[in-house]
């Protein structure tokens, strides 16, 4: 359950570090979208690492989905987090694989 909160604290960090930004005339990738990347990955592993060691039945296709949308936000974040912004097409790919790896999550 820890590993679940983190996980889901990480995904907040990451989308409303990019949220607060939909409506502003500069956007960057700021430290809450950084860690929120980080964290995701971090608990995302630990927790298929956990589902992995019970006994039940693991949906490898789905998490490989997670993981490679996440790897995608990761790469984003980290070539645009020093730059004083973000263009639109960058910041708005990060936005929206955050929240497809969300409704991954929940509807799949």
């Amino acid at each position: 359950m820890i590993l679940l909160f983190l996980h889901l604290i990480g995904f907040a960090s990451l989308f409303g570090g990019a949220f607060t930004q939909v409506k502003g005339p500069k956007r960057v990738v700021n430290a809450a979208m950084f860690h929120g990347a980080i964290l995701q990955l971090i608990s995302g592993l630990a927790l298929q690492l956990m589902w992995e060691l019970g006994d039940g039945a693991v949906p490898h296709i789905k998490l490989g989905v997670k993981l490679a949308v996440l790897i995608v936000i990761g790469v984003l974040v980290v070539l645009n987090r020093n730059k004083p912004s973000v263009a639109d097409g960058a910041f708005w790919a990060i936005f929206g694989l955050t929240t497809l790896n969300a409704a991954i999550a929940v509807f799949w």
